[in-house]
């Protein structure tokens, strides 16, 4: 009987050698793959880990530029803390109302009024909720300085119109700005938002007031009486005939009157 392994063209079995070859051949192909399957992963995850730190420097910075905003404005850096404030407008995604605010509140600071009324709309358009507190106060005080400075500029008109217009931005500030809550959100805690937006209502009222009401007639001078009258053209009667009778008693001279 023949052995089926001796036939022509049969594979002769394979040996030990053969069988460690052939599993390293697998390994390293197995090892390929996964290396390919962790480059993709990585070239995949890639923009989220970028996202992720982009967030975190993001995150990190804003509070720096807060930080050194608030410190450069408490010492009277005003030019300092408008400079950090604009570093929080880069990629402004988180409380975008803030970086305005900041800003408006620093121009405010140094005199920069119309600029500054400017950042504090844009705040205000961009506030939600109880954010809206303490940027129509800020916005109310940047009008109500306006006012003064159009005042002591004489322009009357121009000083009742920014008054009216810092009045219907205070009185328009939501009943939720006088919650705890609301005050526990204010950039400065230590300032009683509901006393300070009182206190501003109260002035711009009176303000306005002052504005509006007429100027004083100018007093005038007072008339002499009737009395009077005869009394200085009797005088003026009498000097005239003394003249006249100088002048006769001269020849008729052609000499110049003595001053009276």
């Amino acid at each position: 009987m023949t052995d089926l392994s001796t036939r022509a063209g049969a594979t002769p079995p394979a040996g030990p050698d053969d069988l460690k070859a052939s599993a390293a051949a697998a390994l390293l192909a197995s090892n390929r793959r996964r290396r390919s399957i962790r480059r993709w992963i990585a070239i995949g995850t890639l923009p989220l880990a970028l996202a992720a730190l982009l967030f975190v420097g993001k995150i990190l910075s804003m509070y720096a530029f807060a930080h050194q905003s608030i410190t450069a404005y408490v010492a009277d850096d005003y030019s300092g803390s408008e400079a950090s404030a604009r570093g929080q407008e880069f990629l402004n995604w988180f409380e975008p109302y803030k970086a305005p605010f900041n800003v408006g509140t620093a121009l405010a600071g140094a005199e920069k009024l119309p600029e500054a009324r400017a950042k504090l709309e844009e705040s205000l358009d961009l506030a939600t909720g109880l954010e809206v507190c303490t940027v129509r106060i800020n916005l109310g005080l940047v009008l109500e300085r306006m006012g003064d400075a159009a005042r002591a500029d004489g322009d009357g008109a121009g000083a009742a119109e920014f008054y009216g217009e810092a009045l219907t931005i205070t009185t328009e500030t939501p009943e939720e700005c006088n919650s705890e809550e609301a005050q526990e959100q204010s950039s400065d805690p230590d300032r009683d938002m509901q006393q300070s937006k009182e206190d501003l209502e109260d002035r711009l009222k009176q303000k306005q007031q002052n504005e509006q009401q007429p100027p004083p007639e100018e007093e005038q001078e007072p008339q002499p009486s009737e009395e009077k009258l005869e009394e200085l053209e009797d005088k003026l009667e009498q000097g005239t005939q003394e003249r006249d009778q100088q002048q006769g008693d001269d020849g008729g001279g052609s000499g110049t009157d003595k001053p009276w």
